[in-house]
Protein backbone atom coordinates (compact mmCIF):
# COMPACT_ATOMS: atom_id res chain seq x y z
CA UNK A 1 0.00 0.00 0.00
CA UNK A 2 1.08 3.54 -0.66
CA UNK A 3 0.18 6.78 1.12
CA UNK A 4 -1.94 7.86 -1.85
CA UNK A 5 -5.57 6.91 -1.11
CA UNK A 6 -6.30 6.93 -4.85
CA UNK A 7 -3.51 4.52 -5.70
CA UNK A 8 -4.82 1.47 -7.55
CA UNK A 9 -3.16 -0.80 -4.99
CA UNK A 10 -5.25 0.85 -2.24
CA UNK A 11 -8.59 0.09 -3.90
CA UNK A 12 -10.52 -2.83 -2.44
CA UNK A 13 -12.87 -2.71 -5.42
CA UNK A 14 -9.95 -3.31 -7.79
CA UNK A 15 -8.62 -6.19 -5.70
CA UNK A 16 -12.04 -7.85 -5.89
CA UNK A 17 -12.36 -7.08 -9.60
CA UNK A 18 -8.92 -8.54 -10.37
CA UNK A 19 -9.63 -11.61 -8.21
CA UNK A 20 -12.89 -12.13 -10.09
CA UNK A 21 -11.04 -12.16 -13.41
CA UNK A 22 -8.45 -14.57 -12.01
CA UNK A 23 -11.23 -16.89 -10.80
CA UNK A 24 -12.90 -16.88 -14.20
CA UNK A 25 -9.56 -17.70 -15.83
CA UNK A 26 -8.95 -20.56 -13.37
CA UNK A 27 -12.44 -21.97 -13.94
CA UNK A 28 -12.26 -21.82 -17.76
CA UNK A 29 -10.31 -25.05 -18.43
CA UNK A 30 -12.31 -26.97 -15.83
CA UNK A 31 -15.61 -25.83 -17.31
CA UNK A 32 -14.45 -26.36 -20.88
CA UNK A 33 -14.10 -30.06 -19.99
CA UNK A 34 -17.76 -29.97 -18.94
CA UNK A 35 -18.85 -28.06 -22.04
CA UNK A 36 -19.95 -25.05 -19.97
CA UNK A 37 -19.20 -21.37 -19.80
CA UNK A 38 -18.91 -19.76 -16.37
CA UNK A 39 -22.43 -18.22 -16.48
CA UNK A 40 -23.85 -21.60 -17.61
CA UNK A 41 -22.04 -23.26 -14.70
CA UNK A 42 -23.70 -20.85 -12.29
CA UNK A 43 -27.12 -21.73 -13.71
CA UNK A 44 -26.32 -25.42 -13.39
CA UNK A 45 -25.29 -24.90 -9.75
CA UNK A 46 -28.72 -23.42 -9.03
CA UNK A 47 -30.44 -26.31 -10.80
CA UNK A 48 -28.28 -29.00 -9.18
CA UNK A 49 -29.43 -27.60 -5.86
CA UNK A 50 -33.13 -27.24 -6.77
CA UNK A 51 -33.60 -29.73 -9.68
CA UNK A 52 -36.07 -27.27 -11.24
CA UNK A 53 -36.72 -23.54 -10.95
CA UNK A 54 -38.44 -20.74 -12.79
CA UNK A 55 -36.42 -18.33 -14.89
CA UNK A 56 -37.33 -15.68 -12.32
CA UNK A 57 -35.96 -17.78 -9.45
CA UNK A 58 -32.71 -18.49 -11.31
CA UNK A 59 -32.33 -14.80 -12.15
CA UNK A 60 -32.88 -13.80 -8.52
CA UNK A 61 -30.37 -16.37 -7.26
CA UNK A 62 -27.69 -15.17 -9.69
CA UNK A 63 -28.56 -11.49 -9.88
CA UNK A 64 -29.25 -11.74 -13.62
CA UNK A 65 -32.16 -10.36 -15.63
CA UNK A 66 -34.23 -12.45 -18.03
CA UNK A 67 -32.64 -10.74 -21.05
CA UNK A 68 -29.27 -12.13 -19.98
CA UNK A 69 -30.63 -15.51 -18.90
CA UNK A 70 -32.79 -16.34 -21.92
CA UNK A 71 -29.99 -16.85 -24.49
CA UNK A 72 -27.90 -18.66 -21.89
CA UNK A 73 -30.78 -21.04 -21.12
CA UNK A 74 -31.40 -21.64 -24.82
CA UNK A 75 -27.77 -22.71 -25.24
CA UNK A 76 -28.00 -25.01 -22.21
CA UNK A 77 -31.15 -26.53 -23.69
CA UNK A 78 -29.31 -27.20 -26.97
CA UNK A 79 -26.60 -29.06 -25.03
CA UNK A 80 -29.31 -31.30 -23.59
CA UNK A 81 -28.62 -30.40 -19.95
CA UNK A 82 -31.93 -28.63 -19.31
CA UNK A 83 -35.43 -28.36 -20.69
CA UNK A 84 -37.67 -25.32 -20.67
CA UNK A 85 -41.41 -25.62 -20.16
CA UNK A 86 -44.26 -23.27 -19.44
CA UNK A 87 -45.57 -23.56 -15.91
CA UNK A 88 -48.88 -25.42 -15.66
CA UNK A 89 -50.01 -23.10 -12.86
CA UNK A 90 -48.98 -19.84 -14.54
CA UNK A 91 -48.28 -19.93 -18.27
CA UNK A 92 -46.36 -16.64 -18.02
CA UNK A 93 -43.67 -18.46 -16.03
CA UNK A 94 -41.05 -20.58 -17.77
CA UNK A 95 -39.77 -23.47 -15.69
CA UNK A 96 -36.28 -24.86 -16.14
CA UNK A 97 -35.60 -28.49 -15.23
CA UNK A 98 -32.55 -30.70 -15.41
CA UNK A 99 -32.50 -33.50 -17.93
CA UNK A 100 -30.85 -36.83 -17.19
CA UNK A 101 -27.71 -35.48 -18.91
CA UNK A 102 -27.81 -32.43 -16.64
CA UNK A 103 -28.02 -34.62 -13.55
CA UNK A 104 -25.13 -36.79 -14.77
CA UNK A 105 -23.06 -33.66 -15.44
CA UNK A 106 -23.16 -32.89 -11.71
CA UNK A 107 -21.10 -36.01 -11.05
CA UNK A 108 -18.51 -34.88 -13.59
CA UNK A 109 -18.39 -31.42 -11.94
CA UNK A 110 -17.67 -32.73 -8.44
CA UNK A 111 -13.94 -31.90 -8.56
CA UNK A 112 -14.32 -28.28 -9.68
CA UNK A 113 -14.56 -26.83 -6.16
CA UNK A 114 -11.67 -28.94 -4.87
CA UNK A 115 -9.47 -27.95 -7.81
CA UNK A 116 -10.27 -24.25 -7.35
CA UNK A 117 -9.57 -24.55 -3.62
CA UNK A 118 -6.16 -26.02 -4.39
CA UNK A 119 -5.48 -23.28 -6.94
CA UNK A 120 -6.14 -20.53 -4.39
CA UNK A 121 -4.36 -22.38 -1.60
CA UNK A 122 -7.39 -22.71 0.69
CA UNK A 123 -9.00 -25.65 2.39
CA UNK A 124 -12.80 -25.86 2.64
CA UNK A 125 -12.86 -24.12 6.04
CA UNK A 126 -10.77 -21.21 4.77
CA UNK A 127 -12.93 -20.97 1.64
CA UNK A 128 -16.05 -20.84 3.83
CA UNK A 129 -14.58 -17.99 5.91
CA UNK A 130 -13.69 -16.10 2.74
CA UNK A 131 -17.19 -16.59 1.32
CA UNK A 132 -18.77 -15.46 4.60
CA UNK A 133 -16.70 -12.27 4.51
CA UNK A 134 -17.58 -11.55 0.89
CA UNK A 135 -21.28 -12.17 1.56
CA UNK A 136 -21.10 -9.71 4.44
CA UNK A 137 -19.42 -7.12 2.17
CA UNK A 138 -22.10 -7.64 -0.49
CA UNK A 139 -24.95 -7.38 2.01
CA UNK A 140 -23.49 -4.18 3.51
CA UNK A 141 -23.07 -2.64 0.07
CA UNK A 142 -26.63 -3.52 -0.93
CA UNK A 143 -27.94 -1.96 2.28
CA UNK A 144 -25.82 1.20 1.95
Amino acid sequence: MTDDPLSLDNQLCFAIYAASHAFTKAYRPLLTELGLTYPQYLVMLVLWEKRAASVTEIGAALGLDTGTLSPLLKRLEKTGYIRRERSREDERQVMIALTTSGVILKTRAQNVLKTIGQAIGCDLQQMQALMDGLRRVRRNLEEA
